[in-house]
């Protein structure tokens, strides 16, 4: 396996993937229609293919020797799915969709990025159904079309190069950015959501281990088995939160059991949330 496919390959959990599947000499292609991915991030190289997933089939004589997809490409969040919802099910379902017939019709393994948000059931918001029906079609695949995949659940991923500012970042990009310019932190709700916060560096890992051992046929939950009240993080910054109104579609807790990771791949993950936190902002 040596030429490697990484849709969403600008994105936030695409640049670290990249950034190591090149450092251990791998030929990488990113496909990516750039909504939410950055050219700041590119990484020296990588091949980058400007496209939609949606369009997999046009690239094919860039993509003609592809061994492995990582499919990453994908909107995020829960609360702009509420506003755009025909945009999550084009990207996040159909375009998945896409991706999946063509490693099937090529014959390339696929590991496909799910997301912990599974756990809340998929009418929970418009991301968790899209998310949830690409893990579907997946499995529809695997039984009847001899699709060689696996799904890796996300749990609240952190990190160099995530986003730090507009609609799609995460808590805590957010809050760094924030402390960075000075304004307030905000807390929807009453602050005792707990959420089970990962390094990119240790879903990166998970996932080479992934696609080294050849796992394919397993759902795998990569999270550090740790949660956090937002009132805990907030303390963790050492900052006062402005409370404001609940925002629906939410999970109340997130926690990973990724005790089939460790067994299949041997993978844990390492990196402790306060530690990257306190090395951020001292």
């Amino acid at each position: 396996m040596k030429n490697i496919l990484v849709t969403g390959g600008a994105g936030f959990v695409g640049t670290n993937l990249i950034k190591r599947l090149l450092h251990e000499d791998y030929t990488v292609y990113s496909l990516d229609n750039y909504s939410t991915g950055l050219k700041t991030n590119h990484i020296d190289g990588c091949n980058y293919i400007i496209g939609d997933i949606n369009d997999i089939d046009v690239f094919k004589t860039y993509l003609h020797d592809i061994d492995v997809v990582f499919h990453l490409a994908a909107l995020a969040r829960i609360q702009p799915s509420f506003e755009v919802p025909e945009e999550y099910m084009r990207s996040n379902y159909q375009g998945t969709y896409e991706v999946i017939k063509y490693c099937t019709r090529k014959g390339i393994p696929l590991f496909y990025a799910g997301s912990s948000s599974h756990h809340s059931g998929k009418f929970k918001n418009p991301y968790t159904f899209s998310k949830t029906m690409g893990e579907e079609i997946i499995e529809l695949y695997q039984k009847h079309f001899n699709l060689k995949s696996s799904t890796a659940r996300f749990y609240n991923v952190y990190g160099p190069y995530q986003l730090t500012e507009g609609g799609y970042t995460t808590l805590i990009g957010k809050w760094l950015n924030n402390m960075e310019r000075g304004l307030p932190f905000d807390i929807f709700g009453d602050g005792e959501k707990r959420r089970d916060f990962t390094h990119v560096d240790d879903i990166v890992d998970a996932l080479i281990k992934m696609m080294q051992q050849q796992a394919y046929g397993y759902t795998f939950e990569l999270g550090r088995g740790k949660n956090y009240s937002i009132n805990e993080v907030a303390k963790m910054f050492e900052i006062v939160p402005w409370y404001q109104p609940d925002k629906p579609g939410e999970a109340q807790s997130t926690l990973a059991d990724s005790s089939l990771a460790k067994d299949i791949l041997g993978w844990e993950a390492k990196v402790n949330l306060i530690n990257y936190i306190k090395g951020e902002i001292r």
